[in-house]
């Protein structure tokens, strides 16, 4: 890297973009990287030290990267029965935060916890799940503490990539088990009703309990068939009664449901937990775009092959004001939108259910995205990052997974399966670049009313800077490096002596067919090696957006949100 001076955590962020593989040596040969290993981090101690551990060097300036924000709705409207609920939706969620942590690190988390004597490290480390920096590459803040294994605690520690992929046992790609070792050291599966036995039926059973407080019957099965799924790993038969779920003020996610924690190959889901308040006035503001996908799809700017699949038309767009993240929503950046469920039958049968989370949704935009604004683009498109602009992108971000191709086109079965560890990242980019795709086309035919196509695009723009942020092991941020290097290649967007940027309206269009092809075709064929090419070499950052990066820090711009929230805050 040329001299050019930048903090720390532009640094690391341009160290992990330049190889997205999330390993902290730079140097490690390609052939490691396929036989990967628990390794001690550099100058960090192996033995078994009784010191307590303490924040490495580089890392003070990041304990202050989280605003904290209350979590709190308006319960008024609700029932005794229904506040009730609440409580001991509140109880299942903290399950789900439990066992999030196991799977994520080793240590047991009351004990760690306790070991690091700093409160706002000990905070830190509370809020990332461990002691690696989910924003920084999950790079390691703590003494004593070896690199996070890509695979987490899905995997064997020992277990290297070949040895995988030349394992023959069942469940070898499942969602919902985990990989150990049998009596003899070879590999077998263990699923999580049995390896988290004891808290998957604590949960199951207050969620019983929960149904009995429901005053919509929809909703009363649905948590009674989540429980029922947690004892038995069968989440399909829950997954359909959600999506017929229409009616209910409250609602609830939980289980086992993303595969991001699964770095190694993205196979495996995590455990988390969002409670929610129905927000019914926006609801009936978003009604309506749902209609419009059966024809999105069909308009998508790829060769028809690519498209032939039919989106759900059963799907729908609601608002909510979420009142307690737990588990792998909470790890790290804060969702603020949800499209569910991830099962490709249920998508195509019945569509997803779009969630956004209003009000994290507005305490990010006025912490971050408003700040951002004010630092990176020219002043006389800073009026054009708007509130509604940033709703609509997130919404139609998550609108957007609904379209495209679930299943390859050449036997490969489905994309997920086929991309691997790549899978997550291009599935989000995909959904981001094709929710701007939706938003012109709604305006142009009048769905959509409020603001310009040039707001859209420059709240856009300011969400790369924030998501980027995020660092090279999340899929956001993955997603975000290439398409920042790509509009930058199509002049989508320039940058004038003083650091400011500005969009091109016209060139940002073009950019945006032209990178939804190239997505939808790499994940029609399965193309591995075609996306792997792709990250590794439009996955870079510049040292130009490194020194812009550090200028957001400088500026003490929060990176991400945190929360005070449960039901001390709600008052239940």
């Amino acid at each position: 890297m040329k001299a050019l001076k930048i903090t720390k955590i532009a640094a690391v962020v341009l160290l992990a973009g330049a190889t997205l593989t999330a390993c902290n040596s730079a140097t490690e040969s390609n052939a490691a990287k396929e036989n990967i290993t628990l390794k001690n981090a550099d100058n960090i101690p192996s033995n078994n030290e009784t010191k307590q551990p303490e924040l490495l060097q580089g890392f003070e300036n990041r304990l202050n990267i989280y605003k904290e924000v209350t979590l709190t709705a308006d319960l008024s409207h609700l029932s005794a029965n229904q506040k009730q609920m609440l409580a001991l939706l509140i109880d299942a969620s903290k399950i789900m935060d439990d066992l999030f942590w196991q799977q994520a690190f080793s240590q047991d988390k009351k004990s760690f916890l306790a070991s690091i004597s700093d409160e706002n490290v000990r905070r830190f480390a509370e809020i990332n799940y461990g002691p690696w920096d989910r924003l920084n590459g999950d790079k390691v803040f703590l003494s004593q503490t070896t690199t996070k294994a890509h695979g987490a605690e899905f995997y064997p520690a020992d277990m290297t990539k070949a040895e995988f992929e030349q394992s023959e046992f069942s469940d070898k790609k499942g969602l919902y088990s985990v990989v150990r070792r049998d009596n003899e050291g070879k590999l077998t599966s263990v699923s999580f009703s049995e390896i988290y036995h004891d808290q998957m039926k604590h949960a199951a059973a207050i969620l019983d309990e929960a149904a009995k407080f429901a005053d919509d019957k929809e909703f009363a099965n649905y948590l009674t068939m989540r429980a029922q799924a947690l004892r038995t790993d069968e989440y399909q038969a829950s997954d359909f009664a959600w999506m017929d779920m229409k009616n209910n003020p409250i609602d609830v996610v939980i289980g086992p449901i993303e595969s991001y924690e699964d770095q190694l190959y993205g196979y495996r889901a995590a455990f988390e937990s969002y409670v929610l308040i129905k927000d019914l006035a926006w609801s009936e503001k978003l009604a309506k775009y749902a209609q419009f996908l059966p024809e999105l799809q069909k308009g998508l700017p790829v060769a028809k092959k690519y498209k032939a699949e039919v989106p759900g038309s059963d799907a729908d767009l609601n608002a909510y004001d979420v009142i307690y993240y737990a588990g792998h929503s909470n790890a790290g950046s804060k969702t603020i939108a949800i499209n569910l469920p991830n099962d490709e039958e249920v998508q195509l049968k019945k569509g997803t259910r779009r969630l956004q989370l209003k009000n994290a949704m507005r305490a990010k935009f006025d912490a971050i995205m408003l700040p951002i604004a004010d630092t990176l683009i020219v002043p006389e498109q800073r009026k054009n990052v708007t509130f509604t602009g940033f709703f609509a992108n997130t919404m139609f971000h998550e609108v957007a997974h609904g379209l495209g191709i679930k299943n390859t086109l050449n036997g490969q079965g489905p994309v997920r399966q086929a991309l691997k560890e790549h899978a997550s990242a291009l599935e989000e980019g995909k959904a981001d670049i094709l929710g701007l795709y939706m938003i012109r086309q709604l305006l142009n035919k009048g769905a959509i009313t409020d603001g310009t196509l040039e707001d859209y695009y420059t709240t856009f723009m300011a969400g790369i800077f924030r998501s980027i942020r995020f660092g090279a092991s999340s899929a956001h941020g993955k997603a975000n490096m290439v398409r920042f290097n790509y509009f930058q290649e199509k002049g989508a967007f320039s940058r004038n002596e003083q650091g400011l940027y500005s969009i091109n309206v016209d060139k940002m269009t073009a950019a945006i067919d032209s990178l939804s092809e190239l997505i939808l075709t790499l994940q029609g064929n399965g193309d591995y090696q075609g996306v792997d090419s792709l990250v590794k070499e439009s996955g870079v950052i510049g040292e130009t957006l490194a020194a812009d990066l550090a200028r957001l820090e400088a500026a003490k711009i929060p990176v991400d949100i945190v929360f005070k929230q449960g039901k001390q805050v709600l008052g239940l």
